[in-house]
């Protein structure tokens, strides 16, 4: 279970000349949470999480760190910030165990303590069999790994990802979310953003839709599926008589609607794949000869389609 909240910002806003990038956004992660703010490119993502790095100043709002205030000039609190950019912020001509034990001298460790945090880090991010390997002959996606591997090194309080997976084959991108969903089980808060809308389903305890700088919704999948009032729709392929079938159907308790198509049925209704064995036997018995079947559960996807308009795909 999640525990006190570790970040906490309200009201935040953030205007270029005539572009709103950010505007009253609010949220908060607690303690072993893993949220994510889930978007297409250019919603506003990446500027919010610079001002809650204390990169970039707002305009308004407020950002709370286990209570402080911070702020772009803060020194103290971002002490207990891990941020790994899109861009890679590592040294190619040092090895991997090299460019980690270089950020713990940075963070102020001591030799010992590098030398230990450095290994543990290494087998968190699935590196550990190449740490004396230069960082230039590394993968993509082992790149990436290590750009989480020193954002976590000093054991930060909140672990900000922007977008980690962009660019990165499939194979290094499942690696880099093995590696990212064992994070938030050491009771570090994790904020993730990604316009990927299974990493956030796969990843993140509570989600945050965010669009033109504005959070349109936040809530667990069930939370914010539940918000849409979205249904299982159930595509069965069949012959037969579909009239009299669509009816049948239509009478089983918690099936929304049922209707008659040119190659068969579709129903909606809630827990469809604990219904089946009934919609096909009533189909059958109303004297529809089922072919095939198809269900279809609603996802983040279909909920960004809902609150914007466009699916995610579209505006990325």
């Amino acid at each position: 279970m999640a525990g006190p909240a570790v970040l906490r910002c309200t009201g935040l806003r953030k205007r270029f000349g005539d572009l709103q990038a950010v505007d009253d956004l609010g949220f908060h992660i607690a303690e072993g949470e893993t949220y994510g703010l889930l978007g297409p490119n250019g919603a506003g993502k990446t500027t919010s999480i610079s001002m809650i790095a204390g990169i970039l100043a707002r305009d308004a709002g407020e950002i709370l760190l286990d209570g402080t205030p911070l702020t772009a000039a803060s020194v103290g609190p971002k002490a207990g910030i891990g941020y790994v950019p899109q861009e890679l912020a590592i040294y190619p001509d040092l090895s991997g165990a090299e460019n980690l034990a270089f950020f713990a001298r940075l963070y102020g460790m001591s030799r010992g303590e590098a030398r230990r945090r450095v290994a543990e880090v290494l087998e968190t991010v699935g590196l550990a069999d190449r740490a004396k390997d230069r960082a230039k002959h590394y993968s993509g996606g082992m790149k990436r790994r290590l750009n989480i591997a020193v954002g976590m090194l000093h054991r930060p309080r909140l672990l900000i990802l922007d977008e980690p997976t962009a660019g990165v084959d499939p194979q290094s991108r499942n690696a880099i979310l093995e590696s990212v969903g064992r994070l938030a089980g050491g009771g570090m808060a994790v904020l993730y953003t990604t316009h990927y809308m299974e990493e956030a389903e796969r990843l993140c305890d509570r989600v945050g839709i965010i669009d033109a700088g504005s959070l349109r919704a936040e809530g667990t999948q069930r939370e914010l599926v539940a918000l849409v009032e979205e249904r299982d729709r159930v595509a069965l392929g069949a012959g037969g008589d579909l009239a009299a079938a669509a009816a049948a159907l239509a009478e089983i308790p918690g099936v929304e609607r049922a209707d008659r198509r040119e190659d068969g049925l579709e129903l909606a209704l809630d827990d469809a794949r604990d219904r089946l064995p009934e919609i096909l036997r009533v189909a059958a018995k109303a004297g529809a000869a089922v072919r095939s079947v198809s269900v279809t559960e609603p996802d983040l996807e279909t909920v960004f389609l809902h609150l914007t308009g466009r699916a995610l795909r579209d505006r990325a």
